[in-house]
């Protein structure tokens, strides 16, 4: 048994698109060769791990000798959000998709939000984040109306410039808006995006924020608390999660200081359960602003400092790469895709050069680790590859 699981997801580093992508309207998505094709991609430690030995990865070098174990999670769920995806990876399958707007918001519902935070609505559409502040910004700081904003997926976006609205004020109208979506309109996120600077040159600052709905039925995390073991949460897992299952919270606000948090974790802190952890990054500035170089150089950035962790693993340790959902950055769309997703698995006790093939779902993840744990929750729902790559 693990004494220390770091699972990390490289948020929407999809790795092709899934069968039923054109039902999505992501036919060719493909976050990791959109990535590759750069010339920018240098991820060594990640290709000898077994990254470009996935079955379907069609990019990079293969490793005759990889290190690691490795799969190519399929997503059963219905949808292609960060909630969802998560949800998924820790044991929660979601039948029907969360609710999306693609004409906006209903009226009624944001008659009654503006009542209850006094403050008036702009825009109300699918929207670019970067884009949305530079339309409606300039009229933001003039009437601080809130701009109010979606996209394809089910998400309530509220952007206010920290002179006008500050962060905690910010997040105080985005827990009004989380009280508010509930039945119908229960979205998978209600999101605050502070911005700053002057007109025509805003910039969202790191103080963006998630109020997650809360997850449906317990997930691994609440078994493993449930069963003695600590959560250790970096990054917006504990947002995603809505706290549920967490039992420390680590903030960081970007994919350097998300690793440098998770290699100091793995370095001092003492614990038995699991270290989850999410790099925003990937997803929020790159694949939705469709900035291929970018995201490869920042995947080029995370393959060091995943050298460094992988330098501080204890004999015991086990580590695991995943995502969430794909967001290619050269498609015309600049949403989520829906693709496979990597999954990777390195450890002292974990076998080398095995390549599980295609999984049915990222809830595998869930019942492999309550398996490493000897807890069983799962066993009857999901199949854990744990006992085919643990070394005998």
């Amino acid at each position: 048994m693990p004494r220390r699981v770091f699972l990390i997801v490289l948020d929407s580093f999809g790795i092709g698109e899934l069968p039923d992508a054109a039902k999505y309207n992501d036919e060719g998505s493909n976050t990791i060769k959109a990535c590759w094709d750069t010339g920018k991609m240098h991820t060594p430690n990640m290709q000898k791990l077994g990254l470009f030995n996935i079955d379907g990865v069609s990019c990079g070098n293969k490793e005759e000798n990889f290190k690691a174990s490795i799969a190519r999670l399929s997503e059963r769920s219905a949808g292609k959000d960060t909630t969802t995806g998560h949800w998924e990876i820790a044991g929660i399958i979601s039948e029907k998709p969360m609710p999306v707007y693609p004409e906006g918001f209903p009226k009624d519902l944001l008659d009654k939000y503006s009542k209850l935070t006094g403050r008036g609505i702009l825009c109300n559409k699918p929207y670019s984040g970067t884009k949305v502040i530079n339309d409606f910004g300039k009229q933001h700081l003039e009437t601080g109306d809130l701009i109010v904003y979606t996209s394809a997926d089910s998400v309530f976006q509220v952007a206010a410039h920290e002179s006008i609205v500050p962060p905690e004020k910010l997040y105080e109208y985005c827990t009004i808006a989380r009280n508010l979506l509930i039945g119908e309109h229960s979205v998978g996120r209600v999101i605050a995006r502070p911005f700053d600077g002057e007109y025509p040159n805003f910039y969202r600052t790191e103080n963006r924020r998630d109020f997650s709905l809360l997850p449906p039925e317990e997930t691994m995390m609440d078994k493993l608390i449930k069963n003695g073991y600590e959560t250790v949460c970096v990054g917006k897992i504990s947002d995603i999660f809505a706290a549920q299952g967490v039992s420390k919270k680590v903030v960081s606000h970007s994919n350097k200081e998300g690793m440098e948090e998770t290699i100091k974790i793995a370095k001092d802190m003492d614990f038995t359960g699991l270290c989850f952890v999410n790099l925003v990054d990937f997803d929020m500035k790159y694949g939705h602003r469709n900035d291929a170089v970018g995201y490869a150089n920042a995947l080029t950035e995370f393959d060091i400092q995943l050298g460094e962790l992988m330098e501080n693993l204890r004999e015991d340790d086990i580590l695991m790469l995943t995502a969430d959902h794909g967001c290619d950055p050269v498609t015309p769309s600049t949403d989520h895709s829906r693709e496979y997703v990597p999954l990777i698995i390195f450890g002292n006790n974990v076998q080398s050069g095995i390549n599980l093939g295609t999984r049915p779902t990222f809830a595998e993840i869930a019942s492999s680790i309550c398996e490493m744990f000897n807890i069983s929750d799962y066993s009857n729902k999901y199949s854990s590859f744990w006992k085919d790559i643990k070394k005998k």
